[in-house]
């Protein structure tokens, strides 16, 4: 375990999503925190994931932050639906979520990543998803999420790799915050198991936790809420 300097600034991007809303209200209210930028496409600072120009220049805004969260994901909306079967697959709606649940976090490790101080304990974190895990895929159906949140993992686990030979003490996981009540994960809550259904700020708690615990050697793991390696 290491221990991040305090006073020491943090990114959420998402923001304005149920988790990155309640990742910003911890991270204020914590006294190791000097400050926090908060991105979303709606809402506060603007970020577009879909447009590397709008990453660059929220980028430039933040000088030396010690922990960026991506806090982003797209499961649902207008022209992606998770694909029960094989036939569902639409090259539309599959490039929709890969565009935003991995090449958009690729560019914000990209042009955010470069920004973390050399030395000392920092922290690129971006969140996953079980499902994302090809090892444990035993279900099948959602196309496009789990191939999205796979390719996501693997981007983070190769940006780990290069973040290591440049900042010793820098660490780049994934997390997997569990199933978590906001819109996301609404129409899909009624099989979810009594107690695995978590509030935006239990989530919160728990994965800025597991970040607190993290220290050089995790980088590049895929971590469940509770601290848990999830196999690739």
């Amino acid at each position: 375990m290491s221990a991040f300097p305090a006073p020491f600034d943090a990114v959420v991007v998402g923001a304005s999503g149920g988790l990155g809303a309640a990742l910003v209200e911890r991270l204020e209210a914590d006294p190791r925190v000097g400050r926090v930028h908060g991105f979303s496409r709606s809402g506060g600072a603007p970020l577009d994931l879909t447009d590397e120009t709008s990453i660059a220049a929220a980028a430039a805004t933040v000088k030396a932050p010690r922990l960026v969260i991506v806090a982003t994901g797209l499961l649902h909306g207008p022209g992606v639906a998770p694909e029960k079967r094989i036939a569902a697959v639409d090259a539309q709606g599959l490039a929709r979520s890969f565009q935003v649940n991995a090449i958009g976090p690729a560019l914000v490790m990209k042009h955010f990543g470069q920004r973390l101080p050399r030395d000392g304990k920092a922290v690129l974190a971006v969140i996953s998803a079980r499902v994302g895990s090809i090892a444990d895929n035993r279900q099948g159906g959602w196309y496009g999420y789990r191939a999205s949140k796979a390719a996501l993992n693997q981007l983070m686990r190769t940006a780990a790799v290069e973040l290591a030979m440049h900042r010793k003490d820098a660490i780049c996981v994934a997390l997997h915050p569990g199933t978590v009540d906001t819109p996301l994960s609404k129409p899909f809550q009624k099989g979810v198991p009594a107690g695995a259904l978590f509030a935006p700020a239990y989530a919160a708690a728990q994965l800025l936790a597991v970040i607190d615990r993290l220290s050089p050697h995790d980088t590049g793991r895929f971590l469940a809420w509770d601290g848990r390696n999830i196999p690739f």
